[in-house]
């Protein structure tokens, strides 16, 4: 029998050429280099090269010793990075638009139609973009990392050129910032000037008592388990949006197994809702001392904080604070990774968010497990919406009573809601929970705009329904709108006018779960994309919509696709005679 010749296998696929590897070593250093920073490298050579060449990407995954494919299958799902063949020609600056419902209603086509007019220009692309998490300063466009609120095409052909007189106007370098960009902008609005102007910093909040809890924790002067009963008495629930008990969560990640870990959700990509930043852009450190007091209580060894793309100043102020604190610790830090979501609404979901951050595509796990016992990395994780954690210290200090003691209507707590659309004042507005809409139109935001009248609202952002203005009474509170079809979510509460359209409305919103669906699930990927269509016809096929809607609701894998058939449901309930 013929021996056979054993020949020395060759590498297959394509090979890291050495200029690309050492453009990559230049931008992520050298290795070893950990698996689930994968994303973290992605957003390097993205910020670098305005888009991410495949040669690139084979060096990176030489590099970091892993498979091409899985490279590739993460850079090509988040919306922020743009794989190009080859040395093809990317554009100078990319103008995003925000096509959310609340820039729809202040008139963001028309800044989209009239934008690539007035710039003109090649090296600049114009696209819309899902929610910017800027709702009311609709309408909103960002020019590269560079908001521009209360957009008109002058502001943002202002900061486009601004942009271009950089050096190396087809890379970014750290020159390359919203501020840098406002100081040489004409006719920008002031909201640029300061990424943040008048937050408390550090020494203003140590001023003020700040981490004199965490502290105390930390030296045996307080006790962890009165902490943990006073967030149980207060009746605080998870501000992301599920509202999940608070206190309760932290019991039962606390009798897991160690090691224990923190997932905090920064993401707050639900259209309508702007809480999260407004609060960090105020006051990062009340937040901060937060994540250390459940950190204590519940025996947490490292924290992972998961923030929007969308927002690059928070993320600047962020990491300032952080390093400040880490010079001048209150007490002992648990490891806090500031992790940069890339575009991709379903990483607010928590199991896909716990997914991103160890690297991988955004999708949601199944359950059972829960991530409470088998979360980041295998481990249990508390998982915490950022609002959340911002009330920890004033419930702790001011007591249970104090916060469980504000409500009306029977409900009790404080809720912050993001109110935008057609209202005089829109903005975080903190009320106490249980405020019916009329109220917190007249009372918080100086009543509708001039000329409107309340014709319809969305209680709970994109996933929370539409609800007529006859319904204008009902408590705004977890457990009050379940009835009407509605729930109430982060409370981003967009208001509609006799000028809107409830079934436009819906429109905009399918679109937007179409857009953002992770494609994971048959009834999700395929149903909302299909439910666009229906929805565009003059007359609404209602029985294939209902059909649709119940197959998303009972199949989907989590919330994005269950939450979807809402606004079609409350427009078909509530507003009929838009449909026929």
């Amino acid at each position: 029998m013929r021996e056979r010749i054993r020949r020395k296998s060759k590498l297959k696929g394509r090979q890291a050429d050495d200029v690309s590897l050492a453009e990559v070593r230049a931008l992520v250093g050298a290795g070893p280099h950990r698996r689930d920073l994968l994303i973290e490298h992605l957003h390097r050579l993205n910020d670098a090269w305005r888009c991410l060449h495949d040669r690139h990407l084979v060096a990176l995954a030489r590099e970091m010793n892993i498979p091409m494919a899985e490279v590739y299958e993460v850079a090509t799902f988040y919306h922020h990075f743009e794989v190009v063949k080859g040395d093809a020609e990317v554009a100078g600056l990319t103008v995003r638009v925000c096509d959310g419902l609340s820039c729809e209603l202040a008139g963001a086509k028309d800044l989209l139609a009239r934008l690539p007019v007035l710039l003109g220009r090649a090296d600049v692309r114009v696209i819309a973009a899902p929610c910017l998490g800027r709702c009311e300063q609709a309408p909103v466009a960002v020019v590269h990392q560079c908001p521009v609120p209360l957009a008109t095409p002058e502001a943002v052909a202002a900061v486009v050129n601004a942009g271009l007189t950089q050096q190396a106007p087809a890379r970014c370098d750290a020159s390359f910032s919203a501020s840098a960009l406002a100081e040489k902008s004409v006719g920008v609005p002031a909201e640029l000037r300061q990424v943040s102007p008048d937050y408390v910093g550090l020494d203003a909040y140590l001023a003020q008592g700040g981490y004199a809890l965490a502290a105390a924790l930390a030296k045996g002067e307080a006790n962890a388990e009165q902490i943990l009963t006073k967030m149980e008495n207060s009746g605080l629930r998870g501000l992301g949006g599920a509202g999940f008990p608070a206190g309760r969560k932290w019991r039962i990640v606390r009798e897991q197994a160690a090691p224990r870990l923190m997932a905090v959700n920064i993401d707050e990509g639900e259209p309508g809702t702007f809480k999260d930043r407004t609060y960090l852009e105020r006051d990062p450190h009340r937040f901060l001392e937060g994540l250390l007091i459940a950190a204590q209580v519940v025996g947490i060894d490292a924290c992972y904080i998961y923030l929007r793309d969308e927002y690059h100043g928070c993320r600047a102020l962020l990491e300032t604070e952080l390093a400040k604190l880490r010079a001048n610790p209150p007490c002992q830090l648990p490891s806090i990774e500031l992790r940069r979501g890339a575009g991709a609404y379903i990483c607010g979901e928590e199991s896909a968010m716990i997914e991103s951050i160890e690297g991988k595509r955004g999708e949601p796990r199944m359950r059972p497990p829960y991530i409470a016992q088998v979360g980041l990395f295998g481990r249990p994780t508390l998982e915490h919406n950022f609002e959340t954690l911002y009330w920890v210290r004033d419930i702790v200090e001011k007591g249970a009573d104090w916060f469980s003691g504000f409500g009306r209507n029977g409900r009790r707590g404080l809720r912050s809601f993001s109110v935008s659309g057609r209202v005089q004042h829109p903005g975080v507005k903190l009320a106490p929970a249980g405020i019916s809409v009329q109220e917190l139109i007249d009372e918080y935001c100086g009543g509708m705009l001039p000329g409107h009248s309340l014709y319809a609202y969305l209680p709970g952002g994109a996933s929370g329904g539409i609800l007529p203005a006859r319904l204008n009474q009902i408590p705004l509170d977890f457990d009050t709108l379940q009835s009407y079809g509605c729930f109430i979510g982060s409370a981003a509460v967009i208001i509609l006018s006799q000028q809107d359209s409830a079934r436009d409305a819906a429109l905009n919103m399918m679109k937007f779960f179409a857009h953002e669906s992770c494609g994971q699930c048959t009834p999700c990927r395929v149903g909302t994309a299909k439910a666009v269509q229906l929805m565009q016809a003059p007359v609404w096929d209602q029985r294939t919509l209902e059909d649709l809607n119940e197959v998303m609701t009972d199949a989907s894998i989590c919330g994005l696709g269950q939450a979807a058939p809402n606004p079609v449901r409350s427009v078909q309930k509530y507003f009929p005679q838009e449909i026929v």
